[in-house]
């Protein structure tokens, strides 16, 4: 992911920031018994890099989705930004699938970027037919509004948000400086957000600090954290979110999707592995993540 990304982080502050006030109104209202989950995942799983690592040696392109979701529990589904997959496709990505695996598809561009996002089009029907048949594979999609697209077009996300299905989870992803110039200015998207229970996506970008919101509209919530090669600021910021989660968690939070960023996603492997690991230490929390090892050529059976 290019969006925020510096060559060199050393004079920047990685804490993270406060819990808006607005989060409170949301643990109110959770149900404090709902099971707790953490998916984590990574960006895509055609990587042939992972041979050896992630997948067997000797795997085969055909074979690495179903060893994709054997090792990890989710995936930011970034394909369906540009072209809504057909029932085909769609159908092969659920059977393939572990039972507990969730894909996180990306509305695509032309719904996104598009003057009106997709309210007079056909395009925003498709999509959702076409990924309603996940089914249980479904986990929550996400709009990544275009950077041009500023706070005075609140009312248009309104009536986006108001026509989007209750059963399909969605969040959404804010870039332009607007939304994020004053706590009021943050505060009433957020609301609007909470109002439709729709999440918030939460980036933790080196150059955009502005974009690490912390605000938690829905009980669900998805992170995209973009590291830097595995320096050591990415372990240390690691632990920090995962100090975070275990509050949200506690507080009411159900459902929480980290998708670690590494450079050409060759490295996301092992930053997935270090938050599992970890993650296994909170209590009441269902979570899994990737094994990595040397992995021999004769332990290809999928499940």
């Amino acid at each position: 992911m290019k969006f925020g990304k510096l060559t060199d982080i050393k004079a920047v502050d990685f804490t993270l920031p406060d819990d808006p006030s607005s989060n409170q109104v949301t643990w109110d209202q959770a149900s404090k018994t709902s099971p707790r989950k953490l998916y984590l995942g990574c960006t895509g799983w055609s990587m042939k890099e992972w041979i050896g690592k992630v997948y067997p040696k000797g795997s085969k392109a055909k074979d690495f989705l179903p060893l994709y979701t054997k090792q990890f529990n989710t995936i930011e589904l970034n394909t369906t930004h540009y072209r809504i997959p057909d029932l085909a496709t769609i159908q092969q990505w659920r059977n393939q699938s572990a039972a507990d695996f969730k894909f996180c598809p990306k509305v695509p561009q032309t719904i996104s970027h598009s003057r009106d996002l997709g309210l007079n089009g056909s395009q925003l029907r498709v999509f959702w037919d076409m990924i309603e048949g996940l089914e249980e594979h479904l986990g929550c999609c996400f709009i990544q509004l275009p950077p041009h697209f500023s706070f005075a077009k609140l009312e248009q996300l309104r009536s986006f948000l108001s026509i989007w299905p209750s059963s399909i989870p969605l969040a959404v992803e804010i870039r332009h400086p607007s939304w994020f110039q004053d706590s009021e200015t943050q505060a009433r998207w957020l609301e609007l957000l909470h109002q439709h229970q729709k999440s918030a996506v939460i980036t933790d970008v080196a150059g955009r600090r502005d974009v690490l919101h912390m605000g938690v509209p829905s009980t669900t919530t998805m992170i995209r954290f973009v590291g830097n090669g595995l320096e050591p600021s990415d372990y240390e910021r690691a632990d920090s979110w995962l100090q975070r989660l275990q509050k949200w968690f506690e507080s009411g939070l159900e459902t929480a999707y980290f998708f670690p960023h590494q450079p050409d996603n060759i490295l996301a492997p092992e930053m997935t592995a270090y938050m599992a690991s970890a993650a296994r230490q909170i209590p009441n929390i269902q979570t899994r993540g990737p094994e990595l090892s040397e992995i021999p050529g004769d332990q290809l059976s999928l499940f």
